[in-house]
């Protein structure tokens, strides 16, 4: 190793990604989403879920020597239930309804392959969601920041007036956990904040 700091390439579109990236110091040299299948498997839980797509991604991401791909997926679930991305307004209403007034949780799994082999984290939070009137529901929905994000909503959106609560960490509900972001970086030899 020459001590040159490795190229990363995110694997994601998420500008918020990119945002959060931002915080640790850290400038993806290129940006390289991946397409890969965001199907549940028959039977399969939320946490298996979230880490096999987070695995899936970064081995679909195009990578020579020397690069670090960086890949992430957020899952919102209730018991086994999955609520991923609706495809329209409907089905982000009904994803609302049944995750309003209740706790659920909030999956974000992190991982980077570089050439040291691939590393993985996974982060549990908890959110709670206030339950909505009619003119709330119909409100957000209109305001269309439920479309792409998993359960139909992100908390640092317009929903963010929506959720009186949260356990765990909120860069992780966003959709990069920043501390395990940054462990994992740092132990493939990209520095946080500019050293080592």
């Amino acid at each position: 190793m020459t001590g040159e700091i490795p190229r990363l390439v995110l694997g994601s579109a998420s500008p918020r990604r990119l945002e959060i990236l931002a915080q640790l110091g850290v400038t993806p040299n290129d940006v390289r989403p991946p397409e890969v299948d965001e199907t549940p498997l028959p039977g399969e839980l939320p946490r298996a879920y979230c880490i096999r797509v987070t695995r899936d991604k970064a081995m679909a991401v195009p990578r020579v020597r020397g690069e670090i791909v960086l890949t992430a997926d957020t899952t919102v679930a209730i018991g086994r239930r999955i609520f991923g991305k609706p495809a329209g307004r409907s089905e982000a209403e009904e994803f609302l309804t049944r995750l309003q007034g209740r706790r659920h949780r909030v999956l974000t799994a992190v991982a980077v392959a570089s050439d040291s082999g691939f590393r993985e984290r996974c982060v549990e939070s908890i959110v709670k969601m206030k339950r909505l009137s009619d003119a709330e529901m119909q409100g957000y929905l209109d305001t269309e920041d439920w479309k792409g994000k998993a359960g139909a909503y992100a908390i640092q959106g317009p929903a963010g007036a929506i959720i009186p609560w949260i356990s765990g960490s909120y860069s992780a509900i966003m959709g990069l956990p920043a501390y395990e972001t940054a462990t994992l970086l740092r132990s493939v030899g990209l520095p946080i904040w500019g050293k080592g």
